[in-house]
C-alpha cells in the first residue's frame, strides 16, 4: 500500500490535503533516497510550505522518473495553489505510469482541465471516469457533481463566446506579503479603501489615494475606527463619508458578528457604533455594502427565517436616522446554501453577489441580479469564466465607469496571501454607466449651506431614482446612471425649488458635473425657471415628462398656501414676435390649467406670455435659443 497526496474538494471552497491509499506495483522498488525526498515532501505540504513541498516531490522524480507517489503529490500541491496547467500535466504523467492513478485520479484531473479552461477535455475526463462501474456511492456523486459544473461551463462557453481576462496586481504601494482583500472606491476612484491582516491575525483598514495613474502608499485610516479587535469586510459609501463593516465579539455586539458604521469627520474616522438591533441579531451579520445614496443598507445574515446558510438582506433608512426591519430578497436571489458579499453598483440597480447554490463552476461563483421598478429581483446570471472557476470567488467591487472591477485573489504573482486586482469587466455583464453631479447647495441672498433634499426623477416614468439628503454644509453628491433622462430637483422649506436636467438616454458623456445651487427664499419677485417643462416645437400641449417638475410645484404650492405666482412663458427669436407671443401665453395657459387640475386655486395662478422679448441667451446660436425657449416662475406675493 501506498500513500498519495491529493486535493480534495468541498463547496466552501476550501481545500484540504490528505492522503489516499490504493495498491500499487511498480513503486514498491521505488529509489530510496527519492521515498526519503518524496516523504519530506509530504511533512512540508501537511505544515503548508508547499514551496518547499514541490522541491522535494520535483527532486524525488528526478532521481526515479517512474515514482509515481511522486507525480500524483506534486499535481495536488500544484492544484492546492492553484497552478492548474501544472497540475494537470503531472496528473497526466501518473495516469501514464500507473494504471492505478488512471482509475483513481481522473476525477482529479477532469477538475484541474475544468480549472484551465479546458472545458471538453475535462467533459471526457470525466465521463470515462463515471464510466468505471466500481466507483463506489461518494466518489460516484462527486464525479457527477463535477460532471454538472462542467456541462454548465460548456453552455455558458456557448452562449458568451471566450472572454480575456488579465488581472493587474495594484502593486507594492497596495499589496503586501500579509492578505489585503474587500476592496472598495469612492465614486470618484480618488481613495480605495480595503482590510489588511495585520500582526498576523488582527484586522485593520487602510486606504490609498489615486495620483499620477499609481496608487501612493497604503496608510491606516485616521481617527478611532482601527481597534486592537478586528475590524473587516467593509464598505464606503460612494461620498466617502460613511463606513459599514463588521466586528464581533464586541461590548456593545449582539452576538456573533454585527455590523458597525463610522463616520468621517474633520479628526478622520469616527469611533465605530454598533448600527442596531433592527439589524444585528445573535446570528452572523456581515459583509454590508449601502446604496449609492446611503438609503439601502445590504448585507448577508444567517438570523433564522432564511432559505438555508446565509441569505442577502437589505434594510431601508427611515428620516428619523433608524433601519427598518431587514428584508430577506426572497427566493429569487437566496437558496438553502449561502448567499453572500452582496454589492449595489452606483447605478443603483445592479446587485453582485456570490453564492455556491446557484448553478455555476464548482465552489462559490460570482451572479448579478437588476432591480426592476417595483423593486423585484431578476433571474441572477452567472459571471462566467475565467472570473468564476472551479476555485471559491469571493467579493467584487465594479468602479462608477462600470468596466473596471476589483477584487482579491492569492493568485501567482501574489505579494503574499491575498492581493488586490483590477480587471476590465466584459461588455456583457457591465451595470450601467454612472456619472455623477455634486456641488452645494446654499441661500442665495446670504451664500450659507443649506442642508436640503436633492432629488433625481425618471422623466419618461416619473419614478424616483435616489434621494440625498446634503450634509449640514449643504454639500450633496447624487449618482447618474446613463441611458435615462432626469430632472434633478433641489428641495428645502421656505425656498423656491431648484430644477436642472441631465439629458444621458442618447449619448454618454464621460465628465461629471459640479453645480452649486442658489436656493432662493419665497418673497416677492423672486423666480425659477422650470427647466423640466416640455412642449414640442410651435405646440403648447404639455409633454407627459413635465409633469414630474410639475407635481413639485404643486407640492411648492400646498406647502405655502398664501403664495401667488406668475407663470410666464418665453421663446426665441424664430418666426414672427406676434406668433412667438401667442405660443407664449397659450404654454403659460397650459401649466396654469395643469395647476388647476391639482386643486390649485386659479386666484393664486396668473399666466403670462412674454413671446421672444426678454431673452436670458444670445438668438445667434441654438443652444442661446434653447435657454431663451423656457418656462420660469414668480413669485407675485405671500
Amino acid at each position: 500500500m501506498k500513500k498519495y497526496l491529493y486535493i480534495l474538494l468541498f463547496a466552501t471552497c476550501q481545500f484540504f490535503i490528505t492522503n489516499s491509499s490504493y495498491s500499487q506495483t511498480p513503486n514498491a522498488k521505488a529509489n530510496p533516497k527519492a521515498v526519503k525526498l518524496y516523504n519530506q515532501g509530504l511533512e512540508s505540504a501537511s505544515d503548508g510550505k508547499f514551496d518547499n513541498a514541490i522541491a522535494y516531490f520535483l527532486q524525488a522524480i528526478y532521481l526515479d522518473s517512474n515514482y509515481a507517489d511522486a507525480y500524483v503529490s506534486l499535481a495536488g500541491v500544484y492544484s492546492q495553489t492553484k497552478k492548474d496547467d501544472l497540475a494537470v500535466e503531472y496528473y497526466q504523467k501518473a495516469i501514464a505510469k500507473d494504471t492505478a492513478a488512471n482509475k483513481v485520479f481522473k476525477l482529479n484531473l477532469a477538475i484541474n482541465l475544468a480549472g484551465t479552461g479546458n472545458f471538453n477535455k475535462a467533459l471526457e475526463v470525466i465521463n470515462d471516469y463515471l464510466s468505471n462501474p466500481k466507483l463506489g456511492p461518494v466518489s460516484r456523486k462527486s464525479g457527477e457533481y463535477r460532471k454538472r459544473t462542467i456541462e454548465f461551463a460548456l453552455l455558458q462557453e456557448k452562449k458568451n463566446g471566450p472572454r480575456l481576462f488579465s488581472p493587474k496586481n495594484l502593486g507594492d504601494k497596495v499589496n503586501t506579503s500579509v492578505s489585503e482583500y474587500f476592496p472598495s472606491l469612492s465614486i470618484d476612484g480618488s481613495q480605495l479603501f480595503f482590510t489588511r491582516k495585520v500582526r498576523g491575525f488582527n484586522e485593520d483598514f487602510f486606504s490609498a489615494k489615486q495620483g499620477n495613474n499609481d496608487w501612493a502608499n497604503a496608510l491606516p485610516l485616521d481617527g478611532n475606527v482601527n481597534t486592537e479587535d478586528n475590524e473587516g469586510a467593509q464598505m464606503i459609501s460612494q461620498d466617502g463619508e460613511w463606513l459599514v463593516f463588521a466586528a464581533n465579539n464586541r461590548r456593545d455586539g449582539w452576538g456573533g458578528f454585527d455590523i458597525y458604521i463610522s463616520f468621517l469627520t474633520p479628526q478622520g474616522w469616527s469611533e465605530a457604533m454598533n448600527i442596531g438591533g433592527n439589524i444585528n441579531t445573535d446570528q452572523w451579520e456581515s459583509q454590508p455594502c449601502l446604496s449609492p445614496d446611503k438609503k439601502d443598507l445590504y448585507f448577508a445574515s444567517k438570523r433564522f427565517g432564511g432559505y438555508g446558510g446565509s441569505d442577502i438582506y437589505v434594510s431601508h433608512l427611515q428620516p428619523n436616522g433608524t433601519w427598518t426591519n431587514p428584508e430577506n430578497l426572497g427566493p429569487a436571489i437566496n437558496t438553502p446554501a449561502d448567499e453572500q458579499c452582496p454589492f449595489i453598483h452606483a447605478d443603483n440597480q445592479t446587485l453582485f453577489f456570490t453564492s455556491d447554490g446557484l448553478p455555476g463552476y464548482g465552489g462559490t461563483d460570482l451572479f448579478y441580479s437588476l432591480k426592476g421598478p417595483k423593486g423585484d429581483w431578476s433571474v441572477p446570471e452567472n459571471l462566467g469564466y475565467p472570473i468564476n472557476t472551479r476555485h471559491d470567488e469571493g467579493s467584487l467591487f465594479i468602479a462608477a465607469d462600470a468596466k473596471t472591477a476589483y477584487y482579491a485573489s492569492d493568485r501567482s504573482d501574489s505579494k503574499g496571501g491575498l492581493d488586490i486586482y483590477s480587471f476590465e469587466l466584459p461588455q456583457n455583464v457591465r451595470p450601467n454607466k454612472t456619472l455623477w453631479v455634486k456641488g452645494k447647495v446654499f441661500d442665495k441672498k446670504t451664500t450659507k449651506g443649506l442642508p436640503s433634499a436633492v432629488e433625481l426623477i425618471d422623466l419618461a416614468t416619473k419614478q424616483l431614482m435616489s434621494k440625498v439628503q446634503t450634509d449640514e454644509r449643504g454639500n450633496y453628491l447624487i449618482t447618474l446612471p446613463v441611458g435615462k433622462d432626469y430632472a434633478f430637483n433641489v428641495n428645502r422649506k421656505g425656498y423656491l425649488f431648484f430644477s436642472d436636467n441631465f439629458f444621458l438616454t442618447n449619448r454618454s458623456p464621460d465628465s461629471t458635473y459640479e453645480k452649486d445651487i442658489p436656493l432662493q427664499p419665497i418673497e416677492a419677485n423672486a423666480s425659477v425657471v422650470l427647466k423640466n417643462v416640455f412642449f414640442d416645437v410651435n405646440k403648447f400641449d404639455l409633454k407627459p415628462e413635465s409633469e414630474a417638475e410639475l407635481d413639485k410645484l404643486v407640492q411648492l404650492m400646498n406647502d405655502n398656501p398664501t403664495v401667488k405666482i406668475q407663470i410666464g412663458g418665453h421663446t426665441d427669436n424664430v418666426g414672427k414676435p406676434a406668433d412667438n407671443l401667442s405660443l407664449s401665453n397659450n404654454r403659460a395657459k397650459s401649466v396654469v390649467s395643469y395647476l388647476v387640475s391639482k386643486n390649485i386655486s386659479p386666484q393664486r395662478l396668473l399666466a403670462k406670455g412674454f413671446g421672444e422679448t426678454q431673452p436670458v441667451a444670445d438668438n445667434k446660436t441654438e443652444d442661446g435659443r434653447a435657454l431663451n425657449r423656457r418656462t420660469e416662475m414668480k413669485v407675485i406675493s405671500q
